[in-house]
């Protein structure tokens, strides 16, 4: 009963953008909820990266909770599970166009990309973008994701982490120039 009455008060916080109870109801929960994001989707890459998203949509709709129409764990257990439906149902075309190969799809030649010397280059820069992208500011690096990686636009942006536009487009903006300097300092050049 204590848990569910803190857990009543963060949600509240939470809602007034309170990140240290954020980040409490991230502690309390998160072991429950990845538990029932693993479950459902069986597969422990796709079970983070799904509790992920709920975290993020538990974080933008907390002032649409409602403590008078359950527990604040039962309304995060159901973000988690219609994420993971969500999930699932995006991967099923995925799956039906699968095809069960014989050992003729396996004798496929090796390409150069194969050989051991071009993976451990191909590691090594992986790695040098990696450690570039931890100097970024989170903010910064924040928005190069959602950029980059989610083909978001500024405004987009700029919605998604409720910043003003001319700060999302500086974050992006010097967040490049300071990726770039330190991958030129790592000795990586653009072609």
């Amino acid at each position: 009963m204590q848990a569910n009455q803190n857990l009543h008060e963060l949600m509240a916080r939470v809602a007034l953008r309170d990140r240290a109870a954020f980040e409490q109801v991230y502690r309390l929960t998160s072991a429950h909820l990845f538990t029932v994001s693993l479950r459902m989707l069986r597969n422990e890459q796709r079970a983070e990266e799904n509790l992920q998203e709920a975290y993020v949509s538990i974080w933008h709709h907390a002032l649409t909770y409602r403590p008078d129409a359950g527990a604040p764990m039962t309304w995060m257990i159901n973000i988690v599970r219609n994420k993971a439906i969500d999930a699932l149902r995006s991967r099923r075309p995925e799956d039906q166009q699968a095809i069960d190969l014989d050992d003729e799809a396996f004798a496929v030649p090796a390409d150069a990309a194969g050989e051991p010397l071009a993976l451990l280059e191909q590691n090594l820069r992986e790695a040098r973008v990696g450690a570039c992208m931890q100097t970024l500011s989170a903010q910064q690096r924040q928005a190069l994701a959602l950029a980059y990686y989610r083909g978001m636009v500024h405004t987009e942006i700029a919605d998604a982490m409720h910043a003003p536009l001319g700060t999302i487009k500086g974050w992006v903006r010097r967040g490049l120039d300071r990726l770039k300097a330190c991958l030129e300092a790592a000795g990586m050049t653009s072609p």
